[in-house]
């Protein structure tokens, strides 16, 4: 790690803004004329969201470098608010334009900013995301899913089990330390849509990890393609690149959006809920839990509490025992409280009883940290599966991408 970065980091170059505008409107009718643009991005998308990079003048591998201590404070990666940078790519996505992401980072931050999980090729892992060492069933969590790596930096398991029947398989993080071969899967994606591309717009990367770097060269050796790089310092694909530009990635993007005439949203904390309900001898019974677009298991929630009950019931999924008979429309209310990252209130949702039927009800919760206020919508379970067979084409996808779930008997909130 230190030893990848010189003890004096390399100068950060910073670009005339006149200058940065005529390149985000070049980038901007690039995009424009583009069929298959993908971005690939590094720590330096995060630099502002108060995550420090690696090898710029106080990043973490030019510290360890100089053996220096860290002297200002960095903000938790669970605690980060997406920068315009992390919104404007969601954007992008949803309009159609970027049809693919690549990144090195491993704080969560794209996928819970809004990519959604068949749009990003997750190169060196997710903080928040295991898997199951036997079956591959993937969960993502609300707190760090990290091995504490105290037998071995190749020793990721996290503690926890798989849930899936008939399997309670070891979960693995999903972080690639040095000298560890990189998802397959993943890779494979990231050069296929490489070869595809026509444009490639790296953001906030020194592009000096391989394999990584060589998915951004693919497009930059290609006949006809183009390559842009946006990173305050030099890259080793410079001379490949038919637009360089030397700025901060927000500086750079505010314009790009500017000249495509599309707004940056605001960074909406989004949340999938699943509500199940059957009926079991008589007795009804509630299931919750959470849930991402393509159904991997989300844990967000510490507990739910059935109104009327001192305490809240917090293993995942909460299965919640109806004591007396209910009439029809009978509502239920649910208090939810979540892990707080963002300081989310506690908040009550109302389910209605069906007697005739068992259900399966999804909840879409929506956060807005700067207003501190939640915002909910529901779906009945036709409407849920009509999105998942179309492919969600007739929705706002940018809405739909909630982040986090899961549906396992484990106590919440609790961390490696």
């Amino acid at each position: 790690m230190a030893d990848t970065a010189p003890k004096v980091a390399e100068e950060e170059k910073f670009e005339d803004p006149k200058i940065v505008d005529r390149k985000a409107e070049s980038l901007a009718n690039q995009i424009l004329k583009s069929k298959h643009f993908i971005a690939f991005t590094g720590a330096g998308i995060s630099t502002s969201t108060g995550i420090p990079d690696f090898r710029g003048p106080e990043g973490a591998w030019t510290l360890l470098a100089q053996g220096r201590q860290r002297t200002g404070k960095a903000i938790s990666t669970l605690q980060a608010i997406p920068s315009p940078t992390h919104m404007a790519l969601v954007e992008l996505q949803n309009k159609g334009y970027l049809k693919y992401l690549v990144s090195q980072n491993c704080d969560g931050l794209h996928r819970r900013s809004g990519i959604l999980p068949d749009k990003i090729s997750e190169l060196h892992g997710n903080s928040n995301r295991e898997y199951c060492k036997d079956c591959g069933k993937e969960y993502i969590r609300d707190f760090r899913a990290v091995s504490t790596y105290e037998k071995s930096h190749h020793d990721h398991r996290t503690g926890r089990r798989c849930t899936r029947s008939n399997c309670s398989g070891p979960l693995l993080d999903t972080i690639i330390n040095f000298g560890e071969q990189l998802p397959a899967t993943a890779l494979s994606s990231a050069f296929s849509h490489a070869k595809e591309s026509d444009l490639c717009l790296v953001l906030g990367s020194s592009l000096t990890v391989t394999p990584a770097n060589e998915v951004p060269e693919v497009v930059g050796k290609k006949k006809g393609a183009k390559l842009v790089i946006c990173n305050l310092q030099s890259t080793p694909l410079d001379r490949m690149a038919g637009l360089r530009v030397h700025t901060k990635c927000d500086d750079l993007m505010v314009r790009v959006m500017e000249k495509l005439g599309l707004g940056i949203p605001v960074f909406i904390l989004r949340r999938r809920l699943v509500v199940e309900s059957e009926t079991k001898e008589g007795r009804y019974q509630l299931k919750v839990y959470g849930a991402d677009v393509d159904e991997t298991p989300v844990t967000f929630l510490r507990s739910v509490k059935l109104e009327g009950n001192r305490r809240g019931v917090n293993s995942e999924p909460a299965t919640i025992n109806i004591p007396e008979p209910l009439e029809q429309g009978a509502e239920i209310k649910l208090e939810l409280e979540f892990m707080g990252h963002y300081g989310e209130p506690n908040l009550e949702i109302v389910h209605e009883y069906v007697s005739e039927r068992d259900t399966k009800t999804l909840y879409l919760l929506e956060y807005n940290p700067q207003a501190g206020e939640w915002k909910t919508s529901k779906l009945d379970e036709d409407e849920d599966e009509s999105i998942t067979s179309s492919g969600m084409e007739d929705v706002d996808v940018g809405r739909l991408a909630l982040g986090e779930s899961a549906s396992m008997p484990i106590a919440l909130g609790s961390s490696p």
